[in-house]
């Protein structure tokens, strides 16, 4: 089984930016989901194994970037204009049969980093 570590997140105001980075392994593709307390886990965005194929959720297209660095063996996400509404626990994800946004893609999970956003 792979193992997945999330690390990055924390306390920050709106408007403010975050990286969160996830071990990652360059023959998995790789996604971010994350679930706020009460709500159903979110797809946030994914990329392809070798990084040049992306893929986000309408919530935070134009403010996040998911990227990886395969001789780092790291994924990255990179929030940026960071609201409330973001405030969530971030799972890493890895799955080895195609891109996509639905949880039964994605095979292993990271123990998630909890995100928070005061307004």
């Amino acid at each position: 089984q792979v193992q997945l570590t999330e690390s990055g997140g924390g306390l920050v105001q709106a408007g403010d930016s975050l990286r969160l980075s996830c071990a990652a392994s360059g023959r998995t593709f790789m996604g971010w989901f994350r679930q706020a307390p009460g709500k159903e886990r979110e797809f946030v965005a994914a990329i392809s194994r070798g990084g040049g194929s992306t893929l986000y959720g309408d919530s935070v297209k134009g403010r996040f970037t998911i990227s990886r660095d395969n001789a780092k063996n790291t994924v990255y996400l990179q929030m940026n204009s960071l609201k409330a509404e973001d405030t969530a626990v971030y799972y890493c994800a890895a799955g080895t049969r195609a891109l996509g946004s639905v949880t039964s893609l994605y095979d292993y999970w990271g123990q998630g980093t909890q995100v928070t956003v005061s307004s």
